[in-house]
Formats: structure tokens, sequence, C-alpha cells
């Protein structure tokens, strides 16, 4: 059985520019799948900064042609080393939990559980070559990272609904016009328009940066809490009955549906 992960190149770059951190996922030859390692260096990164006032806003990015292809769908269908295996980095609660702003800089493809990354982040900016779709349902999979509480607030219940059931993709115009991502830019403007945004965000009072932001979320976990507690009960149940062949044999569907669509 292969290795859960190649242990050459580090899974997330760290960059620090001044008040802001850049996070870059770094596992361009996969799409940048959130294996094990990743999951892990990710959940750990927002750990660290989250007590520190020197930080005023976070950029996460993605390195190569996409920004995130979701979970590892090779861990998920038992075609990697258990041993090297494990779901306990709590990702999404690692960004509930940062108390700056975070601009997610949406280089490429940006799927399933990497869009539910994305919408755990405070803003969202794209390439003109970023590409959507939720395609838990088309790999035998029940989401539990908040996208059926979060993206029916985005783009409105029809349009998620139309986006989780068919697993289509969207272009980054229809992202920007559905209301998904606030600005659409070409490619090589992306990270210079992200920084430029987040310095001019960090250059304000960050105690009443951190303050805003936890009105915010105080806000939204008011409407969606009860919500995100069923999405995790409902995958929980849904999963036990879903054998890892499953998904192994499902995962070539997926990516030959999502290569077809991209063209």
């Amino acid at each position: 059985m292969p290795s859960a992960e190649n242990q050459g190149d580090p899974p997330l770059l760290i960059e620090r520019d001044g008040n802001v951190v850049t996070f870059t996922l770094n596992r361009p030859e996969k799409l940048n799948a959130l294996s094990t390692r990743l999951r892990r260096a990710l959940a750990d990164a927002f750990e660290a900064i989250r007590e520190d006032e020197s930080v005023h806003a976070v950029i996460l990015t993605g390195s190569g042609r996409a920004f995130c292809a979701g979970v590892d769908l090779k861990e998920l269908g038992g075609e990697v080393d258990s041993s090297e295996v494990d779901f306990e980095a709590d990702v999404m609660g690692a960004l509930a939990d940062c108390p700056h702003p975070i601009l997610a800089a949406l280089n490429g493809l940006t799927v399933t559980g990497g869009l539910e990354l994305a919408l755990g982040c405070d803003i969202l900016i794209a390439s003109r070559e970023a590409r959507f779709a939720d395609t838990h349902v088309r790999a035998s999979l029940m989401p539990q990272w908040g996208i059926t509480q979060r993206l029916p607030g985005l783009i409105g219940p029809s349009r998620a609904r139309q986006m989780s059931f068919s697993g289509n993709f969207i272009d980054a115009e229809t992202a920007e016009r559905w209301g998904l991502v606030s600005q659409v830019v070409e490619p090589e403007e992306l990270l210079p328009a992200a920084r430029t945004l987040a310095a001019d965000i960090a250059s304000a009072d960050p105690a009443a940066l951190r303050a805003l932001k936890a009105l915010y979320c105080e806000t939204a976990l008011g409407t969606q809490g009860e919500g995100l507690a069923r999405e995790r009960e409902v995958s929980r149940r849904f999963m036990r009955g879903v054998a890892p062949e499953q998904i192994a044999a499902r995962r070539g569907e997926v990516q030959a549906r999502g290569r077809e669509q991209n063209r």
C-alpha cells in the first residue's frame, strides 16, 4: 500500500510581510488536496497565530492550478496506508477560531472540501481561471465543514442546491455574479490584489478589527450553529454506511467529470 504522503516538500508554505501572513497550500501535483499532513499543518499554522496580536490579516491561497480539491479521496478510499491517515486535525475549527480577517485568494479549482475551506474565510477573491464545484454527492460523501449552512447564505438556496445536487462547475464570473466571491481579477493580479487589500485591512485598528470579526462570527453562528451541528450529525451517520471501496470507485468518475467540465 502506498504511503499517504510524500515527505519531501512542505505541504504548507508560510510567508510573513509586516502584519500580513500568507499560507499557501503546497501539494500542486495533487491539486492541493487536503491530506492528513496538510490538514495538520494548516490547523497548526492557524493555531500558532491565534494569539499573535502582531498579525492583523491572513491570506490563504494555493500553489499550482488549484486552490484546493478538498479532502484527499485516496485517504477516504483506503488507497493509502491507514496507519498514516487521521482526521483529528480540526481545520475548520482552526479557521473559525482565528481572530484575524482571512482573505481567500482562489487561484484555481476550488472543489468540495476546498470550497468549504474557502467559505470558512472572511473575504473571497478569485482568479479569472478559478472554477468552483461541490462534488460531495458525486463522491458518495456528505459534507461536514459547513457548506449547507454557508453556501445558501451567499448565493441563495436554489443556486446552492443546484451546485450541490448536480456537482457541476461554475466559472469565476458566475461565482462573482452569484455573490460567492467579492472580486474577480486576472491570474497574475490575484496575489497582488489580495496583498493590497490585506495590507489595507491590516492598517486599521487591530483591536477593533478583532472585535468586529468576532461580532460578525457571533451573528452568523446565531443562525448557523444548530445547522452546522446537524450537518455534522447527518454526515457521520451517512458515512458509517459508506465503504472506502465505494469512495475509491467514485474518485475516478469525479476526476474525469471535472476534467471534462474544465477543458
